[in-house]
This record gives C-alpha cells, structure tokens and sequence, in this order.
C-alpha cells in the first residue's frame, strides 16, 4: 500500500482529494493535517466523507511515516513549508500549489499529456493549475505539430470552487448567482506556465467567474492552415493515448466531465479560424484528481487506478 500523507487538509482540493484516496485501492492515509482543524473528523469540514471514514485532522505530522506528501495549502506555503521541514530520502511529493510549476528546484510539471515519462521517473511533482490544463490541453497538438502562429485567443469561465474555500466578495452566493463578470484579463496567473510550457508567448486570456460550484469551459481561437478534417485527426491523433482526455467532434457541455477526471476537448474549423472547447472540472483534472493520476505515474501502478469516476447523466 501506498502510505500518504497530506498537508493543508480543510480546503476544497484537499476534500476531492480525500474522497478519491478513501476509496483508493492501493492508498493509506497516514496523516490529514489542519491545525485549525486538529481533532475534529475529516467530515466535520468535509461533509460528503460522513460514512466513508472515521479519520481526523492532525495537528502534527511524521514525513518519514508516508511514502507520499501531497502539499494543498495556499499558493506561497509549499516553500514555506520545505524552508521548515526536511524532505526525507525516497519520499515523493505532489504540490498543488502554484509554487514550483516554473520547475525548480527539481520539480517536474505534471501535465501527463504533455510529459508522462517523466512524471514517471520524478520524486517531486508540481501539479498544474486548473486554467493552464483546460487551455493547455487545447493548444498541445497544436504546439506539437508547430501550428500556434498567430494570436491565440481564449475566454474562460470557472466556476466559484476555482476560488477556494475561504470566503470573499465575489464568491458570495447572492453576488455570484445570476450574475457573470471577468477578472485578471490578460493577466491572470496561470498565464506564466501555460506559455513557458508551450514556448510561445502571444495568448489573450479573459478568465471569467460563472454561476456555478465546479468546472471551466475555455473557448480557444487561433488562426489555422487545416481543414476540419485534418485539425480532428491532429487531436486524435495527439491524445490517442491519453487515459483520460477525449477528443470529440461535437459541441461539449460541463456535465460532461463535472466530477470526473476526465477533460474533453472539441475542435473545429470555420473559414480559417480554428475553434477549440476544452472542458474540466477544476477541482479534479483541474487539482486533486490530476494529482492522484501523477501520484499513480510516479508508482508505476495503472494510470487509471481510483480515478474511474462517472459524470453525472443530468
């Protein structure tokens, strides 16, 4: 069995997190850690674990007692973190943070559809965010293939969970519902990895907030030499092995992948213009159930392993 450990265990990454590894045939869990928390049961915070598990926050932590430390405190705490703790020999680390994906410090991003072989071999991974995946996963075959040439064009929209768990103006659910409203245009965060990753640097990125809890619809434009045909079977071709991205050649919705792993991208052409949907949940392929399928590459076990979970049909 796989032994893992988890810091910052009371926000929404860590509670898809949790309800993936409780039923996780080649997972224990050592240690949830939340001080705030400490003592309480993990459905206490968590209410959808109630009947799943009897384990509770921790206020302290063995690092030598897991095999695995999946960090999902605030971006800025992973490095706090390692300046206060030292990293074991042969412990592996998955950061949902922000704070290594420019790969430093030996970090390897973990995106497997970019670079599942070294996910693969790496100790420590850092896990994409949930914007870069779905826009990401839009633009790999064509980066791939030497196609992005032009101005590429995206809008977004999250849902309010991408925002987390601690409470704020614009997560609110009188201000939210009903309503719809941009954020961060050209400027949001993600943007630094999803170009370094792609090595190319003119994306205009409108980030969005929608109306409800989970999920991202990105709509990318790009100008395109390819017929539809042709921009299909480059998508098909591209993610023929991805365990858990599909390429379709109809419209997508968000209940489509909404508490699943699964992304679905959509590519099609119009007069030059190449339109690409690209759907997530971000709190699964988007975070924690990302990080479990990195978890599954780095100990060699099938990709697919605890993640099968099914979208719902309404």
């Amino acid at each position: 069995m796989i032994k893992v450990g988890i810091i910052g265990g009371a926000g929404y990454t860590a509670g898809e997190l949790i309800r993936i590894l409780v039923n996780h045939p080649e997972v224990e869990i050592v240690f949830v850690h939340s001080t705030s928390n400490a003592g309480n049961h993990l459905y206490d915070v968590h209410g959808g674990l109630f009947g799943d598990t009897e384990l509770r926050f921790s206020d302290g932590y063995d690092l030598s007692a897991v095999d695995v430390l999946f960090l999902c405190s605030a971006h800025g705490k992973s490095r706090e973190f390692w300046e206060q703790n030292t990293m074991p020999a042969g412990l592996k680390v998955v950061d949902l943070a922000q704070d290594y994906r420019d790969e430093s410090e030996g970090y390897v991003y973990g995106l497997p559809e970019w670079q599942r072989d070294r996910i693969r071999t790496a100790r420590k991974i850092a896990n994409p965010g949930c914007f870069a995946t779905a826009i990401q996963l839009a633009l790999l075959p064509l980066a791939h293939a030497g196609l992005l040439k032009s101005t590429v064009h995206v809008t977004a929209i999250t849902g309010s969970t991408g925002a987390g768990v601690k409470p704020a103006a614009t997560t609110h659910f009188s201000w939210r519902t009903d309503n719809l409203s941009t954020y961060k245009v050209f400027e949001h965060q993600h943007l630094k990895e999803i170009c370094r990753n792609l090595a190319f640097n003119d994306i205009q990125f409108v980030p969005m907030r929608g109306d409800f809890a989970r999920g991202i619809f990105a709509s990318v434009t790009v100008d395109t030499p390819l017929t539809g045909e042709e921009a299909l079977s480059l998508y098909q071709n591209y993610y023929a092995d991805a365990a858990f991205t599909f390429v379709s050649d109809r419209p997508v919705d968000l209940k489509q992948v909404v508490n699943t792993n699964k992304a679905i991208v959509a590519p099609e052409v119009h007069e030059g213009t190449l339109v690409v949907s690209s759907v997530i949940d971000n709190l699964l392929k988007g975070a924690s159930g990302q990080a479990v399928q990195n978890m599954n590459l780095i100990f060699g076990i099938p990709e697919t392993t605890g993640l099968k979970l099914k979208a719902s049909a309404f």
